[in-house]
């Protein structure tokens, strides 16, 4: 895995928990991408034996390279399991993807085009509805020609958020770039960052275990260390298999610890972010 003159060799890090249908479509959108320079590395945050299997199965099938990093299950600890991933990398530039999000087939592409040094990428997502994500999972892979032709209907019947973003494409332009801190629209399922940046401010935050805002502590953290953000709408949409609510409990604590570090932020006035 190398990059040219000025292109970012990169890694893909997959995050996952025991959904081996998901991680399925996951890996097999990433098998299927157009630019195929990148590895692979599953940040496995402690899956039973049927996810290992899988993993072994598909890299085998594949010419990417493919890491599995584990560790053992006592609990949600995705800050955890992503920074052996983050460590186990071997890209210079790391998009964090979580294993129940599709790739569309330039997204690779679409994330080289956009890394910039001194700038991280924030990219969204399209929610699917429980009627396609079941037939996606049940038929094992996603033919992107076919969901197109079909999107308008599938939009019609609740089974996708928006459609454009499965045609268009927006130029890399200055109106990617915030000039401010903002924790709207950061989705930890699909970010983008040149990895001495990531390991510049310490990766994640391992305190912050359970459920949520790990990925907004994450983006502000980096905005402190003089990272900007870019937005990856338009470019690097990733399709959101649906599922039911994850346990949500500590997600309150979290959200106050994230608040007080904005809120004693020198680089914010006030504390003040939208």
């Amino acid at each position: 895995m190398t990059g040219g003159p000025g292109v970012p060799s990169i890694t893909v890090i997959v995050n996952t928990y025991n959904w081996v249908p998901a991680l399925n479509l996951s890996f097999r959108s990433l098998m299927a991408q157009t630019d195929r320079d990148f590895e692979i590395v599953v940040a496995d945050d402690g899956s039973g034996d049927e996810t290992r299997q899988l993993v072994q199965k598909l890299a085998a099938a594949t010419d990417i390279a493919v890491n599995h990093v584990w560790h053992e299950d006592i609990g949600f600890r995705r800050t955890q399991i992503l920074n052996k991933a983050i460590e186990a990398s071997r890209g210079d530039y790391l998009i964090f993807l979580d294993g129940d999000c599709i790739t569309q087939p330039d997204f690779i592409r679409q994330h080289r085009r956009l890394a910039k040094p001194g700038y991280l990428v924030t990219g969204s997502r399209i929610m699917m509805g429980p009627d396609l994500s079941a037939e996606l999972c049940a038929r094992g892979d996603v033919d992107f020609s076919a969901l197109k032709r079909h999107a308008l209907r599938y939009r019609a019947g609740g089974q996708l958020a928006k459609v454009i973003p499965l045609f268009a494409r927006l130029p890399d332009a200055g109106f990617r770039d915030y000039h401010k801190f903002t924790w709207r629209r950061v989705k930890g399922c699909n970010i983008g960052s040149w990895k001495r940046d990531v390991v510049r401010i310490g990766g994640y935050d391992e305190g912050l275990t359970g459920w949520g805002h790990e990925d907004v502590d994450f983006v502000f953290r980096m905005y402190e260390a003089g990272i900007e953000r870019r937005s990856g709408t338009w470019a690097t949409e990733v399709l959101h298999i649906w599922h039911k609510m994850a346990d949500r409990s500590k997600a309150e604590g979290n959200w106050q610890t994230v608040m007080s570090r904005i809120q004693a932020s020198s680089r914010i006035a006030g504390g003040k972010v939208k």
